[in-house]
């Protein structure tokens, strides 16, 4: 659910961590999965089923993210998923209305580039805007909610810090006639959320599996091939959607020979990088390597973003080992240099501006009553409710795809050249 981003308005900002979600997401954004992953399309390294999303092209208003691929992993169908208010077409709000949008920690290019264009395509739809980061924590996130309730916004989108610990203030926006929306992270075990706006992010975790496997296979055609796995931060609701995606894919693997986790670590709660910092990704690599591929070869490392990807490189690099395949996500400035460099193996293009693009849409949808476009009304089980999707299509990047992937996008194209 970049250092520069990529839109022209975007002021430069210096290079920072970045959380999960993705250019998007991850964070990089998908969060209360349900219990078995839907069933997947094979979905071609080179970006067959969804090469439509390339930078600047991805995602348009109405996009599909197939529901049968959908970002939870288990579509659970409950009933509950009733017509939320604001999208029976009865509840239409004022054209210049105050729009709340509650963002993260300034910790990635993604969220940057977010933060601009909520800004500029908010006022240039005709609407008052009220953009912030919580760079305090939860705590300050609660509070910028429930200020954006006193001063009267009528929708509040949240890119939730910890989609589980805003219930009492998502609540009171509810209470005070407001509409909730889900971005990029899902908002859990409350009621108080109309509707989820995010890359499919079980695919992201299917692709990102895909490509290790399809990496380590031009490297060595045969296995048996030695992982290892990394998750997100365990606080982000994207990262276990991400995880459940790759293990979709890499589990049956493990279970017939073809794979082998060396450190025995496969499970969630053993694999993940608290706070998605990439010093904590490098230090567990580094132990990783000093008690298990003293002589064993590491052939590749599922990471599930762009940032963690390099910090593992660097941790490789630095104990004097070839670099193994190593997946990625959020189509970095640096990670698609490494990837036009043979180092960094994939990423995966999550388009902001079209995030942020389906996410006005949605608004002005609303404002005029109408119902905005949902593509998956039952995977997403929140806990409480399930909550309707409007799901994009993510986009598998590798060197051999990157020149047209970025066709249109121009902080990433000159890269490719």
């Amino acid at each position: 659910m970049r250092t520069f981003a990529k839109v022209l308005a975007v002021t430069a900002v210096a290079a920072i961590a970045v959380t999960g979600c993705g250019r998007s997401n991850t964070t990089t954004g998908g969060g209360a999965a349900p219990t078995s992953a839907p069933a997947v399309s094979d979905v071609p390294a080179s970006g067959a089923s969804g090469a439509s999303d390339t930078s600047g092209t991805s995602g348009a208003s109405g996009a599909s993210g197939a529901s049968g691929a959908s970002g939870a992993s288990g579509a659970s169908g409950a009933s509950g998923s009733s017509e939320p208010s604001g999208g029976s077409g009865a509840a239409a709000f004022p054209a210049d209305a105050l729009i709340g949008v509650a963002l993260p920690q300034k910790t990635s290019e993604n969220w940057v580039l977010a933060e601009n264009l909520f800004k500029t395509d908010l006022a240039a739809a005709g609407f008052k805007a009220d953009v912030q980061f919580a760079n305090g924590g939860v705590s300050e996130q609660q509070n910028q909610i429930t200020a954006m309730v006193t001063k009267g916004a009528k929708v509040i989108v949240v890119g939730a810090i910890d989609g589980s610990q805003l219930g009492s203030q998502l609540k009171a926006a509810k209470d005070s006639g407001a509409i909730v929306i889900a971005y990029d992270r899902l908002l859990k075990n409350t009621a108080a959320v109309d509707y989820y706006i995010a890359y499919d992010n079980f695919k992201v975790g299917v692709l990102q599996g895909k490509a290790l496997l399809e990496g380590m296979a031009k490297k060595k055609p045969k296995g048996p091939y030695n992982i290892e796995l990394f998750a997100g931060s365990p606080d982000d609701a994207n990262a276990q959607v991400f995880f459940d995606g790759a293990m979709s894919i890499l589990k049956p693997k493990i279970d017939d020979g073809t794979l082998k986790v060396t450190s025995g670590q496969k499970d969630f709660q053993q694999v993940v990088t608290q706070g998605w910092k990439a010093e904590n990704a490098q230090k567990r690599m580094d132990a990783l390597l000093t008690a298990h591929y003293t002589s064993a070869v590491l052939d590749g490392v599922l990471s599930p973003n762009d940032t963690l990807a390099r910090a593992i490189i660097t941790s490789v690099k630095a104990a004097g080992k070839p670099v193994p395949v190593v997946t990625g996500q959020d189509s970095e400035v640096e990670s698609v240099k490494s990837i036009m460099a043979g180092e960094q193996y994939s990423t995966i293009n999550k388009d902001t501006r079209n995030l942020v693009k389906d996410t006005i849409t949605m608004l002005t949808t609303l404002q005029k009553g109408g119902k905005p476009d949902i593509n998956d009304p039952k995977s997403y089980n929140n806990g409480v409710k399930v909550v309707p999707a409007h799901l994009l299509p993510p986009l598998i990047v590798t060197k051999e795809n990157a020149k047209e992937a970025y066709a249109n996008d121009p902080t990433l194209s000159p890269l490719t050249k």
